[in-house]
């Protein structure tokens, strides 16, 4: 086997593996947020969203790398690249908005109180 069909077979199966990790974690999210709802818990829509976004930035971790990984198995051309960095830079603003929306600060910025996340 050649070198260019297998890495273009590990670049779907990490992004088989990002599209997972981001259905696992809604599915998971919802739960536990249905079991909390059921006990009559406080904080569950906040905790099911914070949990949805965690699992959607780990799920475009993957399908980020799995882009680089198909791109730079294929011989990259200007167009390729060109696809591949506006991709990156869309995938980037939608994780950095995600960080926002969960943590309330940017991912840059240091914790309030002094607290590690």
């Amino acid at each position: 086997m050649e070198f260019q069909p297998i890495v273009e077979r590990v670049g779907r199966v990490v992004d088989a593996a990002g599209v997972a990790i981001i259905i696992a974690g809604m599915l998971l999210a919802a739960v536990l947020a249905a079991v909390r709802l059921s006990r009559r818990q406080a904080g569950v829509y906040r905790d099911f969203r914070r949990r949805v976004g965690r699992s959607i930035l780990l799920g475009l971790e993957f399908l980020v790398a799995g882009d680089i990984i198909r791109t730079v198995a294929v011989a990259p051309t200007y167009e390729s690249v060109g696809v591949l960095a506006l991709i990156v830079v869309i995938r980037t603003f939608l994780s950095f908005s995600l960080e926002l929306e969960i943590t309330g600060r940017w991912p840059w910025q240091k914790p309030m109180g002094g607290a590690k996340d």
